[in-house]
């Protein structure tokens, strides 16, 4: 089992989203990327902690490569868009690749080079290193599927 982490917009959509494709293991939301140790919700929505929603994925490279999951990464939000998704403002909001290893830095690097090519906006994601997740909330697991 291998790890992913993104940050796409709000979290919810997005782990709903990546739920739901085959070789996805298990999804946890949280924060990543801040200076604030063990952030709350509300701390992150303040917008003062650097911290982005995220979705880390645990998936079967057996049966999805991370070059799949980066595609679907790119296809779930509008990665053009800086500090927000739709009607979602911040920098908590913001599209970001955190990378585990130097093969999933080469390869986020390479798919964006390669999206960026396709459109004619400048793409807003950054390629960070993972440095941190902090777990969200329980009530923010899963929690599209809590609601229907």
């Amino acid at each position: 089992m291998t790890k992913a982490l993104f940050g796409a917009g709000c979290f919810w959509g997005i782990e709903e989203y990546f739920q739901k494709i085959n070789g996805v293991l298990k999804t946890k939301v949280g924060y990543s990327g801040g200076h604030y140790t063990n952030p709350s919700y509300q701390d992150v929505c303040q917008g003062t902690t650097g911290h982005a929603e995220v979705v880390l994925i645990t998936f079967d490279k057996d049966k999805i490569s991370y070059t799949e999951l980066l595609n679907h990464f790119w296809n779930c939000h509008d990665p053009t868009q800086l500090n927000r998704q739709g009607p979602d403002i911040g920098t908590q909001y913001r599209s970001v690749i955190y990378f585990f290893s130097d093969e999933q830095k080469n390869e986020a690097e390479k798919s964006k080079v390669e999206l960026q090519k396709s459109t004619n906006k400048e793409l807003a994601t950054t390629i960070e290193e993972v440095k941190e997740f902090y777990l969200a909330e329980e009530y923010h697991q899963c929690f599209l599927q809590k609601r229907t």
